[in-house]
């Protein structure tokens, strides 16, 4: 399995989804309609996403490996 870091590309707010979809192996959109259609029951789904963001580590480039 892929490590879970935030990607680089395929963002469209904090990386969150797509980190989750590389994870599963399934496409950023799915994992994103996922967690939208989750937002309609109710739980702290945001509270979730947004402690993931803050705690999953930015994928390292090239320039920053070292």
């Amino acid at each position: 399995m892929a490590a879970l870091v935030r990607p680089r590309q395929g963002r469209m707010i904090g990386g969150v989804c797509s980190a989750l979809a590389r994870r599963f192996g399934t496409s950023a959109t799915t994992m994103r309609v996922v967690f939208v259609a989750s937002c309609l029951l109710p739980g702290p789904q945001f509270l979730v996403y947004l402690a993931l963001w803050i705690f999953l580590p930015a994928e390292k480039t090239a320039s920053t490996a070292w």
